[in-house]
């Protein structure tokens, strides 16, 4: 049994790609830091993953899962008002954690790629996109329950909160502070025009 191959934990490996392409995006983060971080040889990276985009598609669907999934958790709730809020607060909370890279990994990891790299930005963008329609549809909930006023334009005002989401992450990512980030989102959600009961 000698020269064997020790065993890892996959899914503590695909934690750690994770956040290797967190902190340095999907070009930042090489076969060589995927080797560094995981502790791993390349080729059993390869063995159990698959290409380096399937490992990062992989990462970014624990992401999802876990610390990603604050919007669909928040979103559920059945106030319009706490939905949104609790939105708001849990991507600030995360994208501003000080043990955790900043921002988030689907927006930033790939805005700008390399023409060989192309699939993997329009993937994401794709995710940011099915974002955008999933605040618009929890709005058109709250409008059919009559928790929104009859007016409101549930398109306009999605693509408005989304642009904010996708935006906090930039903005946390750059250091700006969790306070600020809060004042905006506020702002924000004034906007918020509830039926009056």
């Amino acid at each position: 049994m000698a020269g064997r191959p020790r065993e890892f934990d996959k899914q503590q490996a695909l934690r750690q790609a994770m956040q290797a392409f967190w902190e340095h995006g999907y070009e930042g983060t090489s076969m060589a830091t995927l080797v560094a971080a995981l502790g791993i040889a390349s080729a059993r990276i390869y063995a159990a993953f698959g290409s380096k985009q399937q490992l990062f598609e992989q990462a970014v669907a624990l992401y999802e899962a876990d610390e990603g999934g604050f919007a669909d958790r928040a979103l559920a709730l059945p106030d319009i008002r706490q939905a949104l809020t609790r939105m708001f607060e849990d991507a600030i909370t995360t994208y501003t954690r000080a043990d955790a890279p900043k921002g988030c990994l689907v927006v930033s990891a790939a805005l700008g790629t390399g023409p060989e790299n192309c699939g993997v930005q329009h993937w994401l963008g794709e995710h940011r996109r099915l974002r955008s329609e999933s605040i618009i549809e929890r709005l058109r909930e709250a409008k059919e329950q009559g928790q929104l006023a009859a007016g409101t334009d549930v398109e306009a005002l999605g693509q408005l909160y989304a642009t904010l989401l996708h935006g906090i992450s930039i903005q946390a990512r750059d250091g700006t502070p969790a306070a600020d980030l809060r004042r905006a989102s506020q702002c924000a959600l004034a906007l918020l025009a509830t039926r009056q009961p």
